[in-house]
């Protein structure tokens, strides 16, 4: 990683970095960079780092996948289009076919966010007393915190786009915009009323027609388990699903309804209002207050990626000035609403 370094071996530029054990303030230690086979060393522990935090970064990311996903080869932002319904008519024998001039397509454009970055300094005497791999443990962790920062803005990007109308407005639509289901208040938590709410979902999306492959919801921990040990309301009953897990194992349940079921941390679950936080291209903000739940389809948003997750580590100059090594995570992309008619909202209202 190139860098220009003030006098402060705590300050770097485009790096947050958050010194490791109380060591990192001892001075006068000392040491020398010693080895002249530093940098092939160097650049096999790049390997190590880059692959822990990706296997980190892989097993977190929930969201990964479910959603459109475009890379930018240029430029901060990518256009997305998608058309509504089209009219069919009885051809007049003799008559010409000129094709319609006003075709239902919308266009959205995703914007990539900035540079979102997780940094840690790794003092080497630190590392050489400690009793377990201190650089595998921070690689694991910067890869949790872009996976997490990655499912956050997609979640929230979903359950904006179930309250949005659909651009295409022109004949013969409108077309069909997102769905809000209300479970009732106090029923975040209701086995019932959300097996109920998944039935009523894979109704919206069959009316809406689209397809009913690749249907996904996204719960709290809390409200899968609940899910799980509600037994009398047969999600378990293999007369009903013989593809089901089972109660002891924990991952006793997959679909409802034909929707997959996934869990996740990072849901704007119960959340409130939540602000624009400066360095969002995109808006991710709103009143989440009685958010507990997803359902949608890949083309409910899309994702800009033009950066990561990558690895980046500092070199020998700066190893030996500081005797450590700063290790960054970083990514860089956005999300927007794409079809609302693929996003279904859960609330506890």
């Amino acid at each position: 990683m190139t860098a220009s370094w003030s006098a402060n071996p705590g300050t770097a530029p485009n790096a947050t970095i958050t010194a490791v054990g109380n060591l990192n303030k001892t001075p006068g230690l000392g040491l020398t960079q010693g080895g002249s086979d530093y940098d092939s060393k160097y650049a096999t522990y790049l390997k190590l780092f880059s692959g822990e935090m990706f296997k980190a970064y892989e097993s977190a990311c929930i969201a990964k996948g479910t959603v459109q996903n475009r890379t930018l080869t240029s430029g901060r932002s990518m256009q997305f289009i998608f058309t509504g319904r089209m009219d069919a008519a009885y051809h007049q024998p003799g008559t010409p076919i000129l094709g319609s001039s006003n075709p239902p397509v919308a266009e959205k454009t995703i914007i990539m966010d900035d540079l979102l970055i997780s940094s840690a300094f790794v003092y080497d005497l630190d590392e050489t007393l400690a009793h377990y791999s201190l650089r595998s443990e921070i690689s694991s962790k910067i890869g949790h915190a872009l996976a997490e920062a990655y499912d956050k803005k997609v979640f929230r990007t979903i359950a904006l786009a179930a309250r949005e109308a659909h651009p295409v407005t022109a004949s013969p639509g409108p077309e069909p915009g997102g769905s809000v289901i209300k479970l009732g208040s106090g029923n975040e938590y209701n086995a019932q009323a959300i097996v109920d709410a998944f039935f009523e979902a894979a109704s919206i999306l069959d009316e809406k027609n689209v397809p009913r492959s690749g249907r996904h919801a996204v719960l709290s921990p809390r409200q899968y388990y609940a899910l799980i040990s509600q037994v009398d309301s047969n999600i378990l009953n293999r007369d009903y699903g013989s593809s089901q897990g089972n109660m002891n194992s924990g991952e006793g349940l997959y679909e409802i309804a034909g929707i997959s079921i996934k869990r996740s941390n990072n849901l704007p679950f119960m959340a409130g209002t939540v602000a624009r936080v400066n360095g969002e291209n995109n808006d991710y903000s709103g009143d989440f207050s009685s958010h507990c739940g997803l359902i949608y389809m890949k083309d409910a948003a899309g994702v800009v990626e033009g950066v990561g997750p990558q690895v980046q580590t500092t070199g020998a100059d700066v190893k030996t000035m500081y005797q450590g090594d700063i290790i960054v995570g970083r990514q860089a992309m956005g999300v927007g609403t794409l079809n609302p008619a693929c996003a279904i909202e859960l609330q506890a209202a």
